[in-house]
């Protein structure tokens, strides 16, 4: 559950109380935390409304995110919905890093309406993830060298294998639709909060590579911060992750970059001190 009803500024006047003259600032104070309270719990269904409705639509769109087709394409020398798309994703995580896996992906639609059977942070391995990467990533590399090589003409098609940009149509689309959301289930369920996110998504090493890019140019983009000094490390932003990281200790490095942080905003939401907040700025 969110708490809207206490946020840093009135904290900050309940100390002050029997300390100084009440000030007509302090309404003004007042007034605003509570908007920032109700925007906080607004927040959170509107985010678990839209990757509801991007889990429902999954089966129009599931070709713009196959690493299948991505592949297929290279190696016809056809840039797909997929291969754009991924592109895409790419160039946004400079700007916005992983916000997409926290408020459009389908997955996370499917595997936070999972959290009401396994709920369990998961368990840390990253070298799974990074089994699945290293061949996939190889091997895309090898396509596009291989295309340049030969001189490859490349074409644009981004609704490629699709019915006018409908992904899934007749029986072989079915199959693979079922088969790929058997897999987002079985591992989330075995594993935990969003394990599919952590251990088999094939889109998350785009904006990962993507969000360290911008740190090393130091570009502006959507970030967090944090008030370490009025943290009281309740954990309970470290509870509330969908993601299983642990933000108390990001918190407390006063450095809140990770990369499984999908910016889904639950620890700035979450946080009765407000001491987690959304900033828009520059550096690491």
């Amino acid at each position: 559950m969110i708490d809207n009803g206490t946020h840093g500024c009135i904290l900050n006047l309940r100390k002050s109380w029997g300390k100084r003259k009440p000030e007509a600032s302090d309404s003004v104070c007042i007034i605003i935390d509570y908007i920032g309270g109700y925007i906080t719990a607004v927040r959170q269904r509107i985010r678990r409304s839209i990757i509801i409705v991007s889990m429902l639509t999954f089966p129009v769109t599931l070709y713009f995110l196959s690493p299948v087709l991505f592949l297929g394409g290279l190696a016809r020398g056809i840039l797909t919905g997929s291969v754009l798309f991924f592109g895409l994703q790419f160039i946004s995580a400079l700007m916005l890093g992983r916000a997409y896996c926290g408020w459009l992906c389908p997955a996370a639609g499917i595997t936070e309406t999972l959290f009401i059977v396994n709920s369990k942070p998961v368990p840390r391995a990253h070298w799974v993830k990074y089994l699945i990467w290293g061949p996939w990533f190889g091997f895309g590399i090898f396509l596009v060298i291989k295309a340049i090589i030969r001189g490859t003409v490349w074409k644009i098609d981004p609704l490629y294998m699709t019915a006018g940009g409908i992904s899934v149509y007749d029986l072989q689309g079915y199959i693979v639709f079922f088969g790929v959301l058997a897999v987002i289930i079985i591992v989330s369920l075995a594993t935990g909060k969003r394990g599919f996110c952590h251990y088999t998504c094939w889109m998350a090493p785009f904006m990962i590579f993507g969000r360290k890019l911008r740190n090393l140019l130091r570009l502006p983009s959507l970030r967090l911060k944090a008030r370490t000094d009025e943290c009281i490390s309740c954990s309970r932003c470290s509870k509330e992750c969908p993601m299983s990281i642990d933000v108390q200790t990001l918190v407390q490095r006063s450095y809140m970059e990770h990369d499984d942080c999908t910016l889904c905003g639950m620890c700035v939401d979450t946080c009765k001190q407000s001491v987690i907040s959304y900033s828009f700025r520059g550096g690491k």
